[in-house]
């Protein structure tokens, strides 16, 4: 699967762009702040129904703009897909696949997936479970739909667990039978959650250890492990034995919506004790066995979006992963970076088609 053209008009910083693109690899370069990231923010939009980076759709319309539109050409399987989407602040978000409007937004996840590796996903390091779980929920939504929709309807349910709950408390009451049917719906759509989640890390870490052992070199042995309540205990009696608690809170304090992901450098845990080369080493051994995942499941190589990984990694580790991307086992590559000197130098050295865009300050785009 690659995109072959990209069209965006008032998305973000850039007015009107049009580009073609290589099927292998594309580079953005530029100094900072000048919107290389926006353009595959665009690309990641146009598979996601939303930015990586800001998820406020209104923020992304240009300043002074009252809509955006982006449009890309994709080719899956061979066959070209045109995905139109429109933001505008005043009317609902349009998303249209050949012309023909979804019904619903999450029809069209995972019909073209993408993988972003950005320096923002150093906060699955540094932030809490929330953004542990986002990350397990926006690959596994992926490649199965109905994860996707047993998420929505979980969430759904919590809701409204939450607010019976702090209607007891404001009215001094508790009707249990109401309460039971929210828990009821709980435990058969967290029960298939969790058996999804616990799926997809037994079968992520080696892929993850194995990307990480190429990277770093086999310098120190690092761990992934999915932590949930209800890998020891049952959800019945969970939410049985929480229920008090609950009450006095007026929230759900127990459930797959507390799962966590724990990240380990030689038995430690990695937010303390990895240093930064480690750290940024491990979330892209972490996407890049994202990657293998989903082209596994699915059949065919996602798009790989690269935003800035090479700062603060030394020569040595950015040409260990340049090899290894230009390998015929990954497809299109979109690459960010501030240095055109380094990487026109690896790319030439690896023999492979790229494109290289140079952008202005101004938002100008123009082919190197």
């Amino acid at each position: 699967m690659f995109v072959k053209t990209l069209s965006i008009n008032n998305y973000k910083n850039y007015a009107e762009t049009n580009l073609s693109f290589s099927p292998k690899i594309n580079c953005f370069v530029g100094q900072n702040g000048v919107g290389k990231t926006n353009l595959i923010d665009s690309i990641y939009y146009l598979s996601m129904c939303k930015s990586f980076l800001n998820p406020v759709d209104n923020q992304n319309i240009k300043h002074g703009e009252e809509f955006a539109v982006l449009q890309g050409s994709f080719f899956r399987n061979e066959k070209e897909e045109k995905i139109y989407c429109s933001i505008h602040k005043q009317k609902k978000k349009k998303v249209k696949r050949n012309k023909k409007d979804y019904r619903k937004l999450s029809e069209h996840i995972g019909f073209l997936p993408v993988v972003m590796i950005s320096p923002i996903d150093t906060n699955l390091i540094s932030g809490g479970s929330e953004e542990k779980r986002k990350y397990m929920d926006r690959v596994i939504s992926q490649y199965d739909k109905d994860y996707l929709n047993t998420l929505i309807k979980y969430n759904r349910a919590l809701n409204q667990r939450n607010q019976l709950l702090k209607s007891f408390a404001e009215h001094n009451s508790f009707d249990p039978e109401s309460l039971e049917l929210w828990d009821d719906q709980l435990i058969q759509l967290g029960s298939e959650l969790h058996k999804k989640r616990v799926k997809f890390a037994e079968e992520l870490v080696p892929i993850f250890q194995y990307y990480y052992g190429i990277i770093s070199g086999n310098s120190e042995k690092v761990g992934l492990e999915y932590k949930s309540q209800l890998n020891e205990t049952g959800f019945r009696k969970l939410l049985t034995d929480a229920l008090q608690k609950d009450r006095v809170v007026q929230h759900s304090t127990a459930g797959t919506h507390k799962d966590d992901l724990e990240f380990t450098i030689e038995q430690f845990p990695l937010k303390k004790a990895g240093s930064q080369g480690q750290q940024k080493t491990f979330l892209v051994a972490l996407k890049l066995a994202q990657y293998d995942f989903i082209k596994k499941i699915k059949g065919f190589r996602p798009i790989l979006l690269l935003d800035d990984i090479f700062d603060k990694f030394d020569h040595q580790r950015v040409e260990k992963i340049l090899k290894n991307l230009a390998k015929d086992h990954f497809g299109q590559i979109f690459i960010t970076d501030t240095s055109e000197d380094r990487l026109k130098k690896l790319l030439d050295e690896s023999n492979i088609d790229y494109k290289l865009f140079f952008i202005e300050r101004s938002g100008n785009v123009s082919e190197k």
